[in-house]
């Protein structure tokens, strides 16, 4: 049995609610045991965390270049020139919080920011061929990639490691992180939006360790409202 969630017709989506209700299925239904996990390791993360290292409003985004779940690459300078663009870090193709995540970017934010003239990416590490599931499942209208070697979320400094005992308790188990996304690595980079002027600069940024903490859509839809009628960062 698994976790579902419909939205109600016409009822305002809250990311936050629908973790919550997340969160409430899993005290009914989840392994005592493995919730605890769960709750332990994102609050250790919340606790490590380096604000200090991620990035932040004025940050010139350097060129980089990524690579659409579908064959075609994308390039910095050629995505600013459609506009401000949107990216948003999200874990694996397998993560239950990305694929609620998702599809609700989809139905709250992607409109918005197409009426804005705004470009939608989301990324992850995971190797395109496993990630791509994600978006076909949800038939995402955005354009989903990957940030092969985790190279631009390093920049960004918002990566993450789970600690030694979850690192020894996954090998246990039989299948690390890294198994998963196919990158041989435990790296993944904490859930982060970030709006990118056409200037390169970054205009907003918003991480979250927790991985249950994600950016509401409207928070994204002012910023970008607010870039377009020329605020600073």
């Amino acid at each position: 049995m698994n976790f579902s969630y419909t939205p109600e017709p016409g009822a305002k989506e809250s990311l936050h609610e629908i973790f919550r209700r997340l969160h409430a299925w899993r005290v009914e239904h989840q392994d005592r045991d493995a919730l605890q996990r769960n709750i332990d390791q994102r609050r250790q993360l919340v606790e490590q965390a380096d604000p200090s290292r991620w990035v932040r409003a004025g940050d010139l985004v350097e060129p980089f270049a990524l690579w659409e779940v579908e064959g075609a690459p994308l390039v910095r300078d050629e995505l600013l020139a459609r506009g401000p663009l949107v990216l948003v870090f999200f874990r694996f193709e397998g993560c239950p919080a990305c694929n609620l995540a998702l599809p609700y970017y989809d139905r709250n934010l992607a409109p918005g920011l197409r009426a804005l003239g705004a470009t939608l990416l989301a990324l992850s590490p995971q190797i395109p061929e496993r990630l791509v599931e994600i978006k076909r499942r949800h038939a995402l209208s955005f354009a989903v990639a990957t940030d092969r070697d985790n190279a631009l979320g390093r920049r960004l400094g918002i990566l993450y490691e789970p600690d030694a005992a979850a690192q020894q308790a996954a090998r246990a188990r039989g299948q690390t992180v890294g198994d998963i996304t196919g990158t041989r690595s435990f790296e993944l980079p904490q859930p982060t939006v970030v709006v990118i002027g056409t200037d390169a600069r970054v205009h907003f940024a918003d991480v979250h360790p927790d991985w249950l903490k994600r950016t509401e859509a409207d928070a994204v839809l002012a910023a970008v409202a607010a870039l377009k009628q020329g605020a600073p960062a």
